[in-house]
């Protein structure tokens, strides 16, 4: 949109697919012209994919890794090599010239190209033989591009709030074309719900398994539930910070007073979703029920998926170091992150009478504990891992916690002694490079228990996809929204929260006296989301929405003592080269960085680059 991107770009992209893959074997790729890839429905296809491969989706790499936004909240930490994107923001080196995750150029020409498919899907023409087979896809394709340009505004509007809607290609060559005004965050949210609205009718209810990641009438309303949600909460509705931010025709951008309707708005939209044929994926056991929906392709929960392909990548990069895991652990979850699941009673840790102590070990046996969902037996478990939410299980990995590997079952030793990899243990620090967990624990998420890196060519790839939209968002969602427009949490509320909890076996709500209350159960819904979608990248922008990220962005995060030094260990009487040593050290959490969050952050700054373009834009607060 504001960048001088040429319509041709589109049109090379889309031409390279492989449904067109015929087309470009008589037709050089340098010579495809617009006329061309539009007089043909074979590479209009193709244009439509390439639309569906802008998808957002919370794994990196194609999915071979968790994304930097999970490594940009208190989560997790990328500790493999300094100057991440994930770095930048944890350290609040990024601005309007440097932002990892600003994305404002890409997503604005996503849309021109799906403004220009939305323009020329009409003039395709279509073979006789084949046009009763397309006078029903062709509605069902404008549908899609309008869900899916939707959604790029979506992205949008979480990062800038009030930005340009642009709903026509404009001229490249036309520089007055480009001088456009932001619209209004409630323009923005009111443009992306109405759009949902009207294509959920002209999507089908489910695709055929060879169609499944293409829109369907759920996904439409899912975003429109999401945005609604976005837009009621603290960061848009009411937020008097950004007062000051308007147009040069002094158009207000965010609104200024509080609105409690906006809460309905989302309950509603959220029942919407709700109300349709999905059901929350479920398995043999509470650990197996939630672990299995992250290495399997779900169409039960999942919504829309973001379909990766088959790799091995995930396991490779996030299980432990060396022996019979042979990962690389690049990423360690935070203290934080732990410290978040509750006891098994429903309690969290910080409560008196919630039974959770740090001093002591046990052993017994846990069901699912090894991810292939028999029962496993563990030896000299810290007493602080015992009695926890399944989901800490499903999700992290700690010290003497075990993991499936073809080869052999051994622990998991984070802690560190001696020379590291020559003693047995999976926390070695690399030297000359990067370095394997240095917190303490490994992210099990993702992984898939049947992978062996050990045997690369013969264990087989894990087929997963990542949940773009997935039911529990919005039981979640909807539990939010009626507490906080009812300013106290309603029977429907419990029903929805505890549908989620449920299915680890987390017992009901309420359980504390303050659950009954609108702040109790705030906090409540705040930290089911936090665990639930663990490593899915939402925590990043929930704590931005919530406007709490000045508290838990800020200031110095933590993980266990898996790094010590050689005075601590010494200091411990033991032979420095023995476990013991290293164990006797380990569980105490040490700082692993000192994060920096300002009010200016919540919302990213619009590119410098934009707003030298393009007169007419105005930059958020603070940048």
């Amino acid at each position: 949109m504001i960048t001088k991107y040429s319509k041709y770009i589109l049109l090379t992209i889309a031409v390279s697919l492989g449904s067109c893959s015929k087309f470009l074997d008589v037709v050089p790729s340098e010579v495809v012209t617009e006329d061309k890839v539009w007089a043909n429905i074979n590479t209009v296809n193709g244009v439509l994919a390439h639309l569906y491969s802008k998808l957002p989706t919370g794994l990196d790499g194609n999915g071979q890794y968790i994304s930097d936004q999970a490594c940009s909240t208190d989560e997790a930490i990328f500790h493999w090599y300094a100057g991440s994107g994930s770095e930048q923001y944890n350290l609040g080196a990024w601005n309007s010239e440097n932002n990892p995750l600003g994305n404002w150029e890409d997503r604005y020409q996503d849309i021109r190209k799906a403004n220009i498919f939305l323009e020329k899907i009409a003039t395709v023409p279509i073979p006789a033989e084949q046009s009763s087979k397309y006078a029903v896809l062709i509605p069902q394709y404008v549908a899609e591009a309008r869900f899916l340009r939707a959604l790029f505004y979506f992205e949008l509007f979480k990062r800038y709030g009030a930005v340009p809607l642009i709903t026509r290609s404009l001229d490249y060559t036309d520089q007055g074309q480009y001088s456009v005004a932001r619209n209004s965050t409630e323009e923005v949210v009111d443009f992306i719900v109405k759009e949902c609205n009207e294509v959920a009718g002209q999507l089908p209810e489910h695709h055929p398994d060879a169609e499944l990641g293409r829109a369907n009438k759920g996904a439409a309303l899912a975003l429109a539930a999401r945005t609604l949600l976005y837009a009621a909460s603290p960061l848009f509705n009411g937020n008097t910070k950004y007062a000051g931010v308007v147009n040069r025709d002094g158009k207000v951008l965010f609104p200024q007073t509080y609105s409690k309707e906006k809460w309905l708005r989302a309950a509603e939209a959220a029942k919407k979703v709700l109300d349709l044929d999905y059901k929350l994926f479920s398995s043999s056991d509470p650990i197996s029920s939630y672990e299995k929906l992250f290495f399997t392709r779900d169409w039960q929960e999942t919504i829309l998926p973001y379909n990766h392909p088959n790799t091995k990548m995930i396991e490779q990069y996030h299980l432990p170091y060396g022996g019979a895991f042979r990962g690389w652990s690049h990423y360690s979850p935070l203290q934080e992150l732990v410290d978040s699941y509750e006891m098994k009673n429903g309690k969290p840790i910080t409560d008196p009478s919630s039974g959770y102590v740090t001093t002591g070990t046990w052993s017994g046996t846990m069901v699912g504990a090894d991810g292939t969902g028999s029962s496993v037996t563990l030896t000299n478990i810290s007493n602080r891992y015992k009695d926890r939410d399944p989901r800490l299980y499903a999700t992290i990995s700690f010290q003497n916690s075990m993991w499936a590997a073809a080869r052999t079952k051994v622990p998991i030793r984070l802690a560190w002694w001696g020379s590291g990899q020559a003693y047995g243990t999976n926390g070695w620090p690399m030297q000359g490079g990067g370095t394997t967990s240095i917190s303490g624990y490994t992210i099990r998420k993702w992984c898939d228990p049947s992978v062996d890196i050990g045997n690369w060519y013969t264990s087989p790839d894990a087929r997963r996809n990542y949940p773009i939209f997935r039911l529990a968002e919005f039981y979640l969602a909807y539990a939010e929204a009626l507490n906080e427009y009812n300013g106290k949490p309603t029977a429907e509320a419990f029903q929805a929260i505890n549908a989620v909890r449920a299915r680890v076996s987390m017992p009901a709500l309420p359980i504390l006296a303050s659950d009954q209350t609108l702040e109790g159960f705030r906090k409540r819904v705040q930290n089911e989301n936090r665990v639930e979608f663990a490593f899915e990248a939402h925590r990043f922008w929930d704590v931005r929405r919530w406007l709490i990220a000045e508290t838990v962005d800020n200031g110095p995060v933590h993980g266990m003592n898996s790094r010590p030094s050689a005075e601590e260990l010494k200091a411990t009487g033991l032979d420095v080269n023995s476990q013991e040593a290293g164990l006797a050290v380990f569980y105490k959490a040490v700082p692993l960085q000192t994060r920096v969050f300002q009010t200016r952050h919540y919302l990213m700054p619009i590119p410098i680059t934009e707003l030298d373009v393009n007169r007419q834009l105005v930059q958020n607060y603070g940048w």
